[in-house]
């Protein structure tokens, strides 16, 4: 299971508890309603935030991978024509 998967069942997993908290504690209506748009509006910036996070996380990895790749490509290139070189050189 990848850890944002993970990560993102924890936060809807501490969303849902404050909701059902709030909803079955002794307030009139109108009060419950805005501290569960608050804490919604907190809650979705938080994971906002923590989305963003992962998403830096990932694209960094994907950055370094291509440049992984990238670098071995050339490696396999200058490799490749110092065989040809010598191939030519051995031939003649």
């Amino acid at each position: 299971m990848s850890s944002g998967k993970v990560l993102l069942g924890v936060l809807a997993g501490v969303a849902a508890g404050a909701l059902l908290g709030v909803l079955f504690a002794p307030d009139k209506g109108t009060v419950t309603r805005k501290k569960i748009s608050k804490k919604g509006g907190a809650y979705a910036e938080e994971l906002t935030d923590k989305f963003n996070e992962f998403l830096d996380s990932i694209t960094e990895k994907f950055e370094q991978v291509k440049e992984d790749v990238s670098d071995f490509a050339g490696q396999a290139h200058t490799k490749s024509e110092k065989a040809k070189k010598e191939a030519k050189a051995s031939n003649a």
